[in-house]
């Protein structure tokens, strides 16, 4: 018979699926059956000859299905007119391996997505949440993140199969969890530690105590350090080959990803607490006076600049205020971190605020004192009440001189100058003192005002001209009203366009009856 020896078991069959010749190879392998068997290749016969027509002289496609605990790809050849020939190929080894590619594939994409999930933030509470979702999602049933926040303090995301994740700071003792004190502590990562549910502690277990077989600690390596410890409760015990290996990467990532988040909420910290001495005051307040300030750092998403504004209600030893406003040289971080420096000196020198040119000396004896040369315009305003009026002491030392607005629209530039601070050993100034009525205002600004450009062209200046033009119609506003009116025409002035820091703080004389007299104006 044709094809008899051959390694392939070969059958022919006809329309009625009776088996007409079978080989030595198909007579072993289906123990000598004379109808077509398994029931897939049946079928698959059956469907042929009855397409058999309309199928012209193309090839039919194989066809698969298992034969004692094997797997087969049959081939039909047409062997007459309602006769097929049937070819046997063993794809057991084949079906295997791409099972296995298939897992890996799968593994790989899951992988890939808990890491792009759990790198999608930097927010440490949400990282935590992640990464035991996916546990759940691709491990166990529930899973606990656990990560050390001192002492005894704990922080563990909770997460469930059909719940939602849960964050709690606990007090915990990681001695009462099998295998957790290694795992939070070693590095490089202690092996996986699997545990009997019932020694777990009821943090752990939460409501599946019933549901678990198994519990397995798996540490989480950071950067040099554990970041921390996953806990899995599982309805088996072990890991198959691919969650194991599943399970080693997702550790891997998981523990890199909150390292990263922890690393980032730190330095946030960090960053936050300086930059509150870096801040200018939200709320400048004077019990004698009006006033109102704006900020604006340069760049966008900039908090702090080189320019800056201090209100200080009691300075020197007359009980006068004084208020600041300066522009340090540069911009960003470095001029920022210079700002502070000088906020901090000015407000060292405030039991010497009533002589400004005794201030003025001192910080720039500070400024020349420091390692790189940097230099400061400022406008010291020392404001108390006397009578009725306002009376303040200017002083401008390299710095644009006050402008101030009187009722009936007038607007006068303070006659005060000086040399700027933290390049010439030797520091020159003029104080002026002016007074103001009720309703009247003074106008200290930064150059990042004057210098905006921008306009029609897009490259004028918005210039002094223009500002004392805009304040003549400003007579009678309120401070507060004054100053948005002027941080308003800059940025309008300006548009999209790159901008210097702004500073504005209007002092103003309140309009309500005044306290008593300290002396008549002059």
């Amino acid at each position: 018979m044709l094809g008899e020896d051959t390694p392939y078991p070969m059958l022919v069959a006809d329309a009625s699926g009776t088996v007409e010749q079978a080989n030595a190879a198909a007579r072993s392998l289906l123990g000598g059956a004379t109808r077509l068997t398994p029931d897939w290749l049946a079928r698959a016969h059956h469907d042929l000859l009855a397409r058999l027509p309309a199928a012209g002289g193309g090839t039919p496609e194989p066809v698969r299905g298992p034969v004692g605990g094997r797997v087969f790809e049959a081939h039909a050849v047409r062997a007459g007119r309602d006769r097929v020939t049937w070819w046997l190929v063993d794809v057991t080894a084949r079906e295997r391996d791409m099972e296995v590619l298939r897992a890996e594939r799968d593994s790989a994409a899951s992988m890939v997505e808990a890491a792009t999930e759990l790198l999608s933030s930097l927010n440490l509470d949400r990282c935590l949440e992640v990464a035991a979702r996916l546990a759940v999602r691709h491990l166990a049933h529930a899973a606990r993140v656990v990560i050390p926040l001192g002492r005894r303090r704990y922080t563990i995301a909770c997460h469930d199969a059909g719940g939602e994740g849960v964050r709690r700071d606990l007090d915990i003792d990681p001695q009462e969890m099998p295998g957790l004190a290694e795992a939070l502590r070693a590095y490089p990562p202690v092996p996986a530690r699997w545990v009997d549910p019932a020694l777990t502690p009821a943090w752990v277990r939460g409501e599946n105590q019933g549901e678990a077989r198994a519990a397995v600690v798996i540490s989480l390596p950071g950067y040099g350090l554990p970041a921390g410890a996953l806990i899995l409760l599982r309805d088996t015990a072990g890991f198959s080959p691919a969650e194991d290996v599943f399970a080693r990467l997702f550790a891997a990532r998981a523990g890199t990803a909150i390292a990263i988040a922890r690393l980032y909420a730190e330095q946030a910290a960090i960053t936050e607490t300086l930059m509150a001495d870096l801040l200018p005051p939200m709320t400048p307040y004077l019990e004698v006076a009006d006033v109102a300030a704006r900020y604006r750092a340069a760049g966008h998403g900039a908090q702090v600049g080189g320019d800056f504004y201090d209100v200080h209600p009691v300075a020197g030893t007359g009980g006068a205020s004084l208020v600041v406003l300066g522009d340090v040289s540069g911009k960003g971080l470095e001029a920022a971190v210079l700002t502070g420096k000088i906020r901090n000196t000015l407000r060292a020198l405030l039991p010497l605020a009533d002589d400004h040119q005794r201030v003025l000396e001192r910080l720039n004896d500070v400024l020349l004192a420091g390692p790189s040369p940097r230099y400061v315009t400022l406008v010291l305003a020392g404001v108390e009440r006397r009578g009725t009026q306002l009376a303040l002491r200017l002083t401008s030392a390299g710095h644009p001189p006050p402008m101030i607005v009187r009722n009936d629209g007038r607007v006068e530039d303070a006659r005060t100058r000086g040399t700027l601070i933290g390049l010439l050993e030797q520091v020159t100034s003029v104080t002026e003192t002016v007074f103001l009525d009720p309703g009247e205002t003074c106008l200290l600004y930064s150059d990042g005002v004057i210098e905006a450009r921008g306009g029609p062209l897009g490259d004028e200046m918005f210039g002094e001209d223009r500002l004392r033009e805009e304040l003549r119609r400003c007579a009678g506003m309120p401070a507060d009203a004054l100053a948005e009116r002027v941080q308003m025409l800059a940025s309008q002035w300006a548009g999209e366009r790159e901008r210097d820091d702004i500073a504005i703080v209007a002092v103003g004389a309140p309009r309500e009856a005044p306290g008593p007299s300290e002396g008549p104006g002059t």
